[in-house]
């Protein structure tokens, strides 16, 4: 306890301004399965790593291709959701960064397809066997 909590309010303020920024698996799963459309999933790994393994119906946009060239038939009326590998990856940050600077409203999928598989939820690519199978 050598540092105080904030108070309640500015706690508020703060995880308020930290989920404008982040979701998770879960989350981005429940809104899949309930039929939700409003987000495009994209993972920003490089594109042999989405071939091995990517979250249905994400489309591969590798962060190091971001420009305003390789995402002209991205809506900017959706949020896009980027992901990458794990919390040791920050290409979903840098893509974030970069998709924003397009204009584009963007959250980062915080764990990435490292979480969402130990979540149990479905893959596809050529080595879409679970990790732990």
């Amino acid at each position: 306890m050598e540092t105080p909590a904030a108070a309640p309010d500015a706690t508020r303020l703060h995880y308020s301004g930290k989920l404008a920024y982040e979701t998770d698996p879960s989350d981005v799963n429940a809104d899949l399965e309930n039929g939700l459309r409003a987000f495009v999933l994209v993972d920003a790994r490089s594109k042999a790593d989405f071939d091995e393994r990517h979250i249905p119906g994400a489309m591969n946009v590798p962060y190091r291709t971001i420009s305003a060239e390789t995402t002209k038939n991205l809506s900017k009326d959706k949020l896009v959701v980027v992901y990458c590998w794990g919390p040791g990856c920050n290409a979903a940050t840098k893509a974030a960064v970069r998709l924003a600077a397009l204009g584009f409203r963007v959250k980062e999928m915080i764990g990435g397809i490292e979480y969402w598989d130990r979540e149990g939820y479905g893959v596809e690519g050529s080595k879409a066997q679970r990790k732990d199978a």
